[in-house]
């Protein structure tokens, strides 16, 4: 979907043409920035289990294709950026705040799911961590939905709420690291 190609362009306007595609290089790096912290949260919350069942690894390919929706939205938010129309930017934000909400809610059917199966976990992890961090997801679809609502009415409050999301994201994944080392008896 994204693809990076050299701008046409005259020479000695090498530096315009690219400067031109800042709408592309922005929702890149945005959008590397969320999956980034995804897999992150990913990799961690997997490794204080012991072992995976079936349904979690069906949970689990459904965060995962949750996921790689976000190539679309990134490419039609460059796109809108670029033309600077209203209303495609518009859409692009809320088809992005949509996958960013699916995202959040697969999150959240993996933590119900591993809250409610204590026995697919290490020892040491306890209840309380799986209580303290169950909500994120919700937090965060809420943000999504609140988003979504204020792209209606002004494109850039929409995109602030989706970037306060996608940080809301990173700094939640700093709690759960911290908690997780807590767990197991580090320091962080």
């Amino acid at each position: 979907m994204l693809e990076f190609h050299i701008p046409n362009y005259q020479p000695g306007h090498l530096l315009p043409a690219i400067l031109a595609q800042w709408p592309l290089m922005l929702s890149y790096v945005f959008s590397y920035f969320y999956v980034g912290t995804l897999w992150l949260f990913h990799h961690d919350y997997f490794n204080m289990l012991q072992r995976i069942d079936r349904n979690l690894n069906m949970l689990n390919l459904l965060m995962l294709f949750s996921i790689t929706l976000i190539d679309y939205p990134m490419s039609l938010v460059a796109d809108a950026l670029t033309t600077g129309n209203r209303q495609d930017m518009q859409t692009a934000f809320i088809v992005y705040d949509l996958v960013a909400l699916f995202i959040s809610a697969t999150f959240y059917l993996m933590y119900a799911y591993l809250h409610h199966h204590q026995a697919l976990k290490k020892p040491g992890v306890s209840m309380a961590f799986y209580t303290a961090i169950k909500l994120d997801p919700v937090r965060s679809v809420t943000i999504y939905a609140l988003a979504i609502i204020a792209t209606f009415w002004s494109v850039w409050l929409g995109v602030i709420l989706l970037a306060s999301g996608i940080i809301f994201h990173f700094v939640a994944y700093l709690r759960m690291s911290h908690q997780l080392e807590q767990a197991k008896g580090g320091t962080q």
